[in-house]
């Protein structure tokens, strides 16, 4: 089969295209033939070498993808061949027309769902909905200020915001990404590039600070966010690339919160919550991923581009 090998760490043309065996399932274990490879940050940081985690070279990246199960290890009665699946972790690595997983990673895909928006499902909206419930314990009526709306991350958290009755707040850097968070459901969505946005979304809640902050870029954001909270409101911390100076009486003033996360230190049942809710979203039609760009397993270096540029409208995706 042809996967992405990374034999060293560095910039995306380390990505390469390579022949090798095509895996077997194990016990406990699938084996999926992938129609689409969701393409995430954080896949970016590992491949470059700055990131916490480095996995063992050579390596194939990526944990998430959609397709149809193509062969059960031992003991798997859950799935079967043929069924239709998105992942959300791998064995093997999702950059590859085949990957093995076991079978706590792999999710029924609803039929109305594409390979292409399954692919886009396992980091995002797992991501947005544990930023959103779990950690930052969002509550119907409440005022959500999602930055980097337009991205895959930010999409999911507007989706499931409105689907569970919170005002949604977004911001997005270019046009096309703030046109389509207001498809999508945000009541206001502003350009963080222009100066004073903060003040247009303060009177645009009414002179009312905001209940709970998802935050991509913390390195520039976090400080002026928490000047932005409502009393005992949240900032979720999912993304920084840098530090940054904040002043604590920001907090202590109307006794709010910074709360970090990463989803790899989700809880097994936890983690089982969050699909089952994700599940739900998209046999119903609640969440429906947007696709942004699709690239050939051989432009994967030209994914990587294209997510580290910015002014996403939606996820970047390859087609194996």
């Amino acid at each position: 089969m042809k996967a992405i090998r990374v034999a060293e760490f560095g910039d995306p043309g380390v990505l390469k295209v390579v022949e090798v065996p095509t895996p077997f399932p194990g016990p406990g274990q699938v084996l999926v033939r992938l129609h689409a490879i969701g393409v995430n940050p954080v896949e970016t940081y590992i491949r470059s070498g700055n990131y916490a985690r480095k996995p063992e070279l050579p390596y194939t990246p990526g944990s998430d993808g959609a397709g149809v199960i193509d062969a059960v290890g031992a003991g798997v009665n859950t799935f079967k061949p043929g069924e239709r699946v998105y992942t959300a972790g791998t064995v093997t690595g999702s950059y590859a027309e085949f990957t093995v997983c076991n079978v706590g990673q792999v999710f029924h895909l609803p039929g109305s769902v594409s390979f292409a928006q399954g692919a886009a499902v396992g980091i995002p909206y797992a991501t947005a909905y544990r930023a959103l419930f779990q950690r930052g314990q969002a509550q119907p009526g409440e005022t959500v200020l999602v930055h980097g709306a337009s991205g895959g991350v930010g999409i999911a958290a507007v989706q499931l915001a409105r689907a569970h009755g919170l005002r949604v707040f977004g911001t997005a850097s270019t046009e096309k990404g703030r046109l389509l968070v207001l498809n999508e459901g945000a009541q206001h969505v502003f350009d963080h590039k222009q100066h004073k946005y903060f003040e247009k979304m303060f009177e645009a809640n009414g002179r009312r600070g905001v209940d709970l902050i998802l935050e991509m870029l913390a390195h520039v954001n976090l400080a002026m966010d928490l000047s932005f909270l409502a009393p005992r409101g949240r900032v979720v911390v999912i993304g920084s690339r840098g530090k940054i100076e904040i002043e604590p009486r920001d907090l202590m003033s109307r006794d709010t919160d910074i709360r970090g996360m990463v989803l790899f230190n989700t809880p097994p049942v936890e983690m089982a919550q969050i699909h089952a809710a994700l599940g739900t979203g998209l046999a119903d039609g609640t969440l429906r991923p947007v696709i942004d760009q699709e690239f050939p397993l051989a432009r994967a270096p030209y994914a990587h581009g294209a997510l580290m540029d910015g002014g996403a409208a939606g996820k970047i995706v390859i087609i194996p």
